[in-house]
């Protein structure tokens, strides 16, 4: 398929969903290069969710994973010194609900202070894992849909009052050998991933990252 340019919040959230997907699928199943199957990943999952028939799965799929995952930050790993971060922060407007709460060390609290996630990341040069850019994409997408911003044109973005800047969104990522599907714990002490611009990444297939009209999408 040809490369979407996105005009709309709504396109622009579903391209970026979709290159995750994609990612996902690919890192899961080991691989090192995109194949066919992954980028008919990426085409199903990003017209799917602009004509309805498919949905981002729920948000319990991620506060599953932050319940069985290791206790660690989510931004570089580290078990000591945690602390709950907001993605999206509260000072600007972020909810202030579970679904918007990490853990982070204080070391990269500090460091993102009232910033937005994205906002963050990219002043510091590093990718989020797969998984957690999945929660961040979930939580804007459920903003947007509720205020009624989707189908604002991204020319407009800088009017609304939202707590994050769509824009930001990625639609081009790393190289699969430099993503990762969650972060990888480390002992206090250890290198600092996010701290140290180091890069991260996951994925989510349309099997297990939406919900279809009838059959399952994710072959």
């Amino acid at each position: 398929m040809a490369i979407p340019v996105p005009k709309t919040i709504r396109e622009k959230i579903a391209w970026s969903y979709a290159n995750l997907a994609r990612a996902h699928a690919a890192l899961e199943g080991g691989g090192t290069k995109y194949k066919k199957v992954h980028h008919v990943i990426r085409n199903k999952m990003y017209h799917g969710l602009l004509s309805g028939k498919m949905t981002m799965r729920s948000l319990y799929d991620d506060e599953r994973l932050k319940m069985t995952a290791p206790q660690a930050c989510c931004y570089c790993g580290a078990k000591g010194n945690l602390t709950v971060d907001h993605l999206i922060p509260r000072i600007r407007g972020g909810p202030d609900e579970a679904d918007n709460l990490i853990w982070a060390c204080r070391a990269c609290n500090s460091s993102k202070q009232g910033r937005d996630m994205l906002a963050w990341a990219t002043s510091k040069g590093f990718f989020p894992s797969i998984l957690l850019l999945r929660r961040y994409i979930k939580i804007v997408a459920r903003y947007c849909e509720e205020n009624g911003h989707m189908d604002t044109d991204l020319g407009r973005v800088t009017e609304l009052d939202v707590p994050f800047d769509v824009r930001l969104l990625p639609t081009k990522f790393p190289q699969l050998a430099e993503l990762k599907l969650w972060v990888d714990p480390e002992e206090e002490g250890s290198p600092k991933n996010a701290s140290n611009n180091a890069t991260t990444t996951d994925r989510e297939n349309c099997g297990s990252s939406c919900r279809g009209s009838g059959s399952s999408p994710g072959e």
